[in-house]
């Protein structure tokens, strides 16, 4: 499976296979460990670490001293997106809602909580906004990729 993502650099190409929780991208095999680590077996077999955070649709990845920003870019999205949906960045479990419709939020708030191989996601704000739609409630299963919440950022 291909992804496209965007970095300061411009676009970076990733072909992502996943096998349980080992994924081999490109030419690099990484296993997300349960503390948020994913450990990297590099081409010359030597083993790295880097800190993955995953804020709304943007990946952090803090990787020997440095920190790099990856926005993934859907096949056919453009920058027009309103931004506003928030997906489920993995199949999981939802462990609570944090706001209610109507609600405003600032950037950075955690709107839900997402539990998702054994570890809990939280799914947060990337604008000020208003809460416009709660689609789940604790408890419920949810898929990759789907909408979770909406947010005005107008």
């Amino acid at each position: 499976m291909h992804h496209q993502f965007k970095s300061p650099e411009g676009p970076i190409e990733v072909s992502v296979a996943r096998e349980g929780d080992v994924w081999s991208l490109g030419h690099l095999e990484a296993t997300l460990m349960g503390d948020g680590r994913l450990r990297i077996v590099q081409a010359d077999s030597s083993v790295a670490f880097a800190h993955v955070a995953k804020v709304g649709d943007v990946w952090w990845v803090h990787f020997q001293g440095h920190t790099f920003k990856l926005e993934r870019i859907e096949p056919g999205a453009t920058d027009t997106d309103d931004g506003g949906g928030l997906t489920a960045p993995m199949p999981g479990k939802i462990l609570q809602v944090l706001v209610t419709v109507g609600e405003s939020v600032k950037a950075g708030t955690t709107l839900m909580v997402l539990e998702a191989m054994k570890m809990e996601h939280r799914i947060v704000a990337a604008a000020d906004g208003v809460v416009t739609a709660v689609h789940f409630s604790a408890h419920d299963q949810v898929e990759q990729g789907v909408a979770l919440l909406s947010l005005d950022e107008s």
